[in-house]
């Protein structure tokens, strides 16, 4: 999918989800077999315009999470090219033996898109957060994860995996107003990172909604001095590892930068490409600490655990005095 200024502007206005509904519109003009399937979704996913005028390519199979999994492995055996969708921790979670069997296993291709994971939903607790969804779907042999970095790379994302062979997780994050990474249109490859700033003291990987805020920390850090490179890890698995190392190796500090657990997210994926490296730098990971906290508002969740560009500028340079 090409992206035009007037385009990245509105998808950011808009947020993630919202987004996700009206690349689906885009997508169904180049697709003919294309089902997207919903648990009771439709308006929190962007999706009640695409219900109306492809009525066809839509169905909604109640809140039934396990169902739609396999709803959505029969489609796919019969020729569509499935996308199912639901709050991030619905759509990974409650379904994930279906997942493990019916797409891991079978390996179906079906791409399923969380919306609204990490702590976009903070107000509701943590029965609608996910912060575990990345651990879970790198774990299953053959799925492809994807955490996209801004509302214009959620767009570019839908479109890759409709032409991506195996499964998919698409990793929702951030909410309306969502901050742009890309002012203008870029090329997208999976399992292709992407430096978006040059530095030579340490590298920051970031992923989802980080990579903005990871990009104004590098910012900050350069008025002390400390050059940083910037990478948007927008592909989880497969991880490019020969970049990966490349970018780990003689630096001060390598740090990751991710809206998801300390355990199995990011920071993990990084450790274990790096873990054979001779001349390893110290790591250190900033995400959300590995327990069930008291919910809140996105942002403020965000502040708390130092998930904004001066909490990670604040962090990272810490970490170098020691």
């Amino acid at each position: 999918m090409k992206l035009d200024k007037s385009k990245i502007k509105l998808f950011s206005t808009i947020g993630s989800r919202a987004t996700f509904g009206m690349v689906c519109l885009d997508l169904a003009k180049e697709i003919d077999n294309l089902m997207v399937l919903t648990s009771d979704v439709s308006t929190s996913a962007g999706l009640d315009r695409f219900k109306l005028k492809y009525p066809d390519k839509y169905l909604d199979v109640g809140i039934a999470e396990q169902n739609l999994i396999g709803v959505a492995t029969g489609l796919s055996s019969g020729g569509h090219n499935v996308f199912t969708t639901t709050f991030a921790p619905f759509q990974t979670m409650r379904c994930f033996e279906q997942i493990k069997v019916n797409l891991g296993y079978m390996k179906k291709k079906v791409t399923m898109v969380g919306i609204a994971s990490g702590v976009a939903l903070g107000t509701l607790g943590f029965t609608h957060c996910a912060i575990e969804d990345l651990s879970l779907m790198r774990s299953i042999p053959g799925m492809t994860v994807i955490s996209p970095a801004d509302c214009g790379e959620v767009a570019k994302s839908v479109f890759a995996a409709a032409k991506h062979k195996g499964p998919i997780y698409i990793r929702l994050t951030g909410v309306a107003n969502n901050p742009i990474v890309y002012n203008d249109d870029y090329k997208f490859e999976i399992g292709k990172p992407i430096k978006l700033e040059e530095g030579n003291d340490i590298t920051i990987f970031a992923t989802g909604s980080m990579v903005s805020r990871a990009v104004d920390a590098s910012k900050i850090l350069s008025k002390q001095n400390i050059k940083a490179s910037v990478i948007n890890v927008h592909t989880i698995k497969p991880l490019d590892i020969n970049f990966v190392n490349k970018n780990s190796e003689n630096r001060k500090l390598i740090v990751t930068v991710e809206e998801h657990s300390v355990i199995g997210g990011l920071a993990s994926a990084i450790s274990e490409a790096n873990s054979q490296l001779i001349n390893k730098s110290k790591q250190l990971s900033i995400s959300l600490p590995d327990k069930y906290f008291q919910g809140g508002e996105y942002l403020d969740l965000l502040n708390k655990y130092n998930l904004n560009s001066e909490g990670i500028a604040t962090t990272i340079t810490k970490n170098l005095a020691i």
